[in-house]
């Protein structure tokens, strides 16, 4: 079929802002598509810091009977791909991206109706033909809705098939009923079978009712967010639409993320050159401020970079406490949330110097060396709908010990000694001693260099690019432009 026009509506973006794998993913799937012969315009925010690009236009916008004056900047993309910002400083021009803390801002709902609706605003000023506009998670969640009412005479919007992915359906999007009038919305919408959630307004609802097609981040989440188990009170609501719900495991950015051209790492290696590890985990271990002899180099280095909340599975971490002390390993963690999680970690650096090191924050640059330097890294989630970092350690060579859950089920293969074949090291029970027990797998099997290489070669002849995940958008837009033309 002809080459598909996109635009994508995402609230974070890199190199532009990332709290998440939303990140990542909004990113790097431009790119991807645009290689596959898709024209992508990606809008997102402009929120401080930002700087450069080529400024496009600025108009007036109403939402609501408030009006604001919006710019718009572009930034080109790889392979052709192309960034549109949406530049407000009233709305975004703050310290951080959806609030301070652990405190939303007061006016997420009309940010991100704002944004939205200057994403599709400029669109329908500049003429653009829009095939399929593809918003994610519940920022851009009134996108489809927005198509299908203040732009349904619009000639080009108004054909415009309609996609919505849903990152981690536990962030839906809540807001008091008293918003709809503020955001152009009618009334009528307020109802089980448009954007009312337990007396509430959900964006993510509004996605998940309004759209086409529906994606998730893998397919073992897209079965998981259907089970009330994982489902966050939306089960019955996507088993509803469970004809239109498709997992696809998101892709990495495999020219960011490659030890052989990582400009991170104190030396280049790949499969060929797995010996060269070495020297990041040297340099690793010099960063942190943890020993670097030989003794400690030969001690396995088990890495996380993370959120440190329940959900990354830090509750059962909590639990193991000083047992985590006892084994022969060493720790390095980067990541912040949860203050509870974070003093605990901090506590247990202090009791062991030597052997734990935590920095608090997010730094790109160390990341990129834990996942090169750590001889395992550990994601413990207690639900994961995709995760990357278990990718972006394949790559590495450094072996993954995760929970069977989401993502990361679907992409780690357990390791089997009568086999020979595996790729990291699995658990399926959410307790403290099941975590523990992997672990301790995983560090016996470290002993023996011949098994342990071979999870390491097996796990970096993955290929977990965007590639074959922006095939897969490519099939789903297609089928979302073929119900479209269905629709009452």
């Amino acid at each position: 079929m002809p080459s598909l026009q996109i635009l994508m509506i995402a609230s974070e973006a890199v190199p532009f802002a990332k709290t998440g794998g939303l990140g990542d993913v909004a990113g790097a799937l431009p790119a991807a598509l645009a290689r596959l012969g898709c024209g992508v315009t990606l809008a997102v925010p402009r929120y401080r810091g930002v700087a450069g690009g080529t400024p496009l236009t600025r108009f007036p916008l109403t939402v609501g009977g408030r009006t604001l004056e919006v710019g718009f900047v572009e930034h080109p993309l790889a392979d052709g791909a192309r960034a549109v910002l949406v530049d407000c400083p009233e709305l975004f021009d703050r310290p951080e991206l959806y609030g301070v803390g652990n405190a939303d801002y007061p006016d997420n709902a009309f940010r991100f109706a704002a944004f939205t609706r200057a994403a599709l605003e400029f669109a329908a000023r500049h003429d653009l033909h829009v095939d399929i506009v593809h918003a994610h998670d519940w920022q851009a969640g009134l996108a489809p809705v927005y198509v299908r009412t203040l732009y349904a005479n619009h000639p080009e919007l108004a054909r415009a098939a309609l996609v919505f992915t849903i990152h981690n359906l536990a962030y839906q999007g809540l807001f008091p009923p008293h918003w709809l009038p503020a955001l152009d919305l009618g009334w009528d919408l307020f109802g089980i079978e448009g954007l009312e959630f337990w007396g509430k307004v959900s964006f993510l609802k509004a996605g998940v009712n309004f759209s086409d097609r529906l994606t998730t981040v893998s397919a073992r989440y897209a079965k998981e967010i259907q089970t009330p188990e994982y489902g966050c009170g939306f089960d019955g609501i996507l088993r509803r639409r469970a004809d239109r719900l498709v997992g696809i495991l998101n892709g990495i950015d495999t020219a960011v993320w490659d030890p052989a051209t990582d400009p991170h790492l104190p030396e280049p290696y790949d499969a060929d050159r797995l010996d060269r590890k070495r020297s990041s985990k040297r340099a690793l271990l010099e960063a942190v401020e943890l020993p670097s002899d030989d003794q400690a180099l030969a001690r396995p280095l088990v890495g996380m970079v993370s959120r440190l909340v329940e959900q990354k599975g830090f509750d059962l971490l909590e639990k193991l406490g000083e047992r985590l002390l006892a084994l022969d390993a060493s720790f390095v963690l980067l990541g912040s949330g949860e203050p509870r999680f974070q003093d605990q970690w901090q506590a247990l650096a202090a009791r062991a110097p030597s052997r734990v090191a935590v920095r608090i924050g997010f730094d790109e640059p160390l990341a990129h060396l834990i996942e090169a330097g750590a001889d395992l890294f550990l994601m413990p989630s207690r639900f994961e709908p995709c995760g990357l970092n278990q990718m972006y350690s394949l790559r590495y060579g450094t072996v993954p010990v995760v929970r069977a859950t989401g993502g990361l089920d679907d992409t780690i293969v357990n390791w089997s000694p009568r086999t020979g074949r595996g790729t990291g090291f699995k658990f399926a029970d959410t307790t403290p001693e099941a975590l523990l027990a992997a672990l301790r797998k995983a560090l016996e099997v470290y002993r023996d260099p011949s098994a342990w290489r071979s999870i390491q070669l097996q796990g970096m002849a993955c290929d977990y690019s965007w590639d074959a995940s922006a095939r897969h958008y490519e099939k789903v837009y297609e089928n979302a432009i073929r119900a479209r033309t269905k629709r009452p």
